[in-house]
């Protein structure tokens, strides 16, 4: 009876394991090959979210950490401003300050890169512009020329209004395309919460932006100016 369960129990694992190992492997259409154990699992760490932090806020007087929960009706409306859904509700924003003053907000970023999540942290400034982009974690095996200050400062100075999108005010990297889409993709959220949340209550959001902008319009057409 032992010799017949040990047979089966055998017989079994023979005919599973090829499935469960089949199920696991990713295929690259650029290697034109599966990705090997050793690039499914690998993980390059270039700055902790504590370095990162001091990145984003290098002459504030204090940080703070909060964490922002999105109700469902403001996620719905968030994800038709920026033209794509997310799985989170909840996310960690650091808030630097001086004296009573906001000097700005940072956000980590956790988006699908070609077949596995990057994480970067993005900080913008007190008027909504983007003042920094840092990768934290890249699982890719390529892509992550993403990091490099002359690919990533083209970020710097984006607003809620600007697409921030490859091939209308983000130029692309070859060969790192779906991480430049993640990351592109990822500050675009991190400015629409942030408009939502801090801006447009304080007074200082798109919506205020342009009011001004048509206001401005107005009185430019009325005295010729």
């Amino acid at each position: 009876m032992m010799t017949r369960l040990l047979v089966l129990s055998l017989a079994l694992s023979f005919i599973m394991s090829p499935a469960m190992v089949w199920a696991e492997r990713v295929w690259d259409s650029e290697l034109k090959r599966y990705l090997t154990e050793q690039e499914m699992s690998m993980a390059e760490v270039f700055l902790s979210e504590e370095e990162a932090v001091k990145l984003m806020f290098p002459r504030s007087e204090r940080i703070k950490k909060y964490i922002l929960r999105v109700p469902t009706d403001k996620k719905m409306a968030i994800e038709e401003r920026i033209g794509w859904k997310f799985p989170e509700d909840a996310f960690e924003v650091y808030i630097g300050e001086t004296g009573t003053q906001v000097d700005g907000y940072a956000l980590a970023q956790n988006t699908i890169g070609k077949h596995k999540p990057m994480t970067y942290m993005v900080g913008v400034d007190a008027h909504g512009r983007v003042s920094n982009v840092e990768l934290l974690v890249f699982r890719e095996t390529r892509g992550s020329e993403v990091r490099t200050k002359r690919f990533n400062a083209q970020y710097e100075g984006k607003t809620v209004l600007d697409p921030v999108r490859i091939n209308k005010d983000i130029i692309n990297i070859s060969g790192a395309t779906m991480s430049v889409r993640s990351m592109s993709a990822g500050v675009k959220r991190v400015l629409v919460l942030i408009d939502e949340f801090y801006l447009k209550p304080a007074g200082l959001g798109s919506d205020t932006v342009a009011i001004r902008k048509s206001e401005k319009g107005i009185f430019g057409s009325i005295f010729g100016n």
